[in-house]
């Protein structure tokens, strides 16, 4: 039998394992069940905001933390290579993998390189930053485009800068280790067979931990998932 949870659980650790994710009859073969099912099953994954698939086919296109489509975010360790979706999405590939961790990617995505290290559990350069412009009740209404703006910048002044140019509109600016930490806790039980979404209480009750107050992180009442 097919649940969010179980096809979460075999999408996510094919992916760690592999470096991409399992096609519909790999996970018919390891939930033994049809092919069918399982393309039943990443539709009802998806509706839950568990997964999103390609417009037109039901393959992976992003299961979160993990993006299976090239990203600004490359993610390295001395047993695999993966791309993450942004600049939390990355610090959430760390937290799951519990291992050193290489994240390459480009300020802003713009022309400038720069490497982030997590080497026993700690942020290396710390002094960076990631921007959050899209607000989090908003995230899902297109999230890869969210994600894909969750950037690293060095400092606010080139965040200041990079909003004006490409008229987004500024949000909320975090330093990378209150991410980090906070990475660990949102996607530390992704890799988990009784894995569930986090309710919108949840949520705002983690946000609230770790200090995330800006109006971009606010969330409406609602009983639907983040």
């Amino acid at each position: 039998m097919i649940t969010n949870s179980n096809l979460h659980y075999a999408i996510i650790k094919g992916i760690i394992d592999n470096g991409y994710a399992p096609s519909i009859e790999d996970l018919a073969n390891t939930l033994t069940v049809d092919d069918s099912e399982v393309v039943e099953g990443l539709k009802d994954l998806q509706e839950y905001h568990g997964v999103v698939l390609h417009p037109s086919e039901p393959k992976v296109w992003c299961i979160h933390p993990f993006s299976l489509a090239p990203t600004n975010f490359y993610v390295k360790t001395k047993n695999g290579e993966w791309w993450g979706n942004c600049a939390w999405c990355s610090l959430g590939i760390a937290a799951l993998l519990k291992d050193d961790v290489k994240i390459t990617t480009t300020v802003g995505a713009e022309t400038k390189q720069v490497e982030i290290n997590i080497i026993d559990g700690k942020v290396q350069e710390n002094n960076y930053l990631i921007h959050f412009p899209v607000p989090m009740k908003n995230a899902w209404d297109n999230v890869i485009y969210t994600c894909s703006n969750m950037l690293i910048f060095e400092n606010e002044d080139q965040i200041d800068k990079w909003t004006r140019k490409h008229n987004v509109q500024k949000g909320d600016v975090q330093p990378i280790d209150n991410i980090w930490n906070f990475s660990k806790r949102w996607y530390g039980n992704h890799l988990n067979p009784e894995w569930k979404k986090w309710t919108i209480d949840e949520a705002k009750k983690m946000f609230k931990e770790f200090n995330l107050v800006h109006r971009v992180w606010k969330l409406d009442d609602s009983n639907e998932r983040f």
